[in-house]
């Protein structure tokens, strides 16, 4: 019996809508044309594709990564398996971000975003903020080549650097605000083997210590980096915000804060100088 849309998609074992997203994405066409060709008969290539996505998922790949993009911040930023999937939470960084150069005044505010990854945050605050100066360092070129490709397909201007933190940033003069979402998983983290987390980058989830090494690392390289009055905000663990108040605090950063995600978990913490 030929293979028809309303048979693939009720014979498949992932649930209702990765199914239909994954034969979208084979397709190339929207969900309405799904509901009205569902009698329409498949090519056997067209099902060989997509039986080939779905065993992947079943397998455990990420749904991003099988689709080739992730949505944030409204924009749909390609992924791939060398970067971090950009994750709901992490728009709380970018919002802030974008408050704060709002806020600030100033003409052509310098942004720095270590650790960019594919890119989300400092090309959604260059979108947010056409007329902020945005740079991105990552220590990965796979990384940068995604970041860059999603920078030139959303049209938003950021300068990207390679290099290990603020070594990507040498000589570079001071900047008014430093985001970064870093990797701060512990290294002994179960979570590290389960779901989407054991597909993606290894170095982009743990600093392979207690989670907080990373953290530190920014910390005490900001005030060397940040002009008078510039702000410094990280992404963190559920269960870091209190370590990393402490470390702004005792590294000379004042109106030190957290703040809550939609789930009320203190996702980020910053200070100013």
């Amino acid at each position: 019996m030929a293979d028809t849309v309303r048979r693939l998609l009720a014979s498949c074992r992932l649930p209702r809508l990765e199914t239909q997203m994954l034969l979208q994405h084979v397709l190339q066409v929207p969900r309405s044309w799904l509901i009205a060709h569902d009698t329409d008969v498949l090519e056997p290539g067209t099902v060989q594709r997509f039986q080939a996505l779905a065993d992947s998922r079943l397998a455990g790949q990420p749904m991003a990564y099988l689709l080739g993009e992730r949505e944030f911040m409204g924009h749909a930023f390609s992924v791939a398996p060398g970067v971090l999937i950009p994750r709901p939470e992490t728009e709380l960084l970018v919002e802030t971000a974008v408050q704060h150069i709002n806020q600030s005044g100033l003409a052509a505010p310098r942004v720095l975003d270590l650790g960019t990854g594919s890119g989300a945050v400092a090309i959604s605050i260059a979108l947010a903020c056409p007329q902020a100066q945005v740079f991105a360092t990552d220590i990965s070129p796979q990384a940068l080549a995604v970041a860059g490709g999603n920078a030139g397909k959303l049209g938003a201007r950021v300068e990207f650097s390679c290099g290990n933190w603020y070594d990507a940033i040498v000589g570079q003069p001071a900047f008014d605000i430093i985001v970064s979402n870093p990797p701060y998983i512990s290294a002994d983290d179960a979570h590290l083997g389960q779901g989407d987390l054991r597909f993606e980058p290894i170095g982009a989830l743990t600093d392979g210590a207690n989670g907080l090494h990373a953290l530190e690392t920014i910390v005490a390289g900001a005030p060397a980096r940040l002009a008078s009055g510039g702000v410094l905000w990280m992404e963190h663990g559920w269960d870091q915000a209190s370590a990393v108040r402490k470390m702004l605090q005792d590294t000379g950063f004042c109106r030190v804060s957290s703040l809550q995600d939609l789930a009320g978990i203190e996702r980020i913490t910053g200070g100013f100088l």
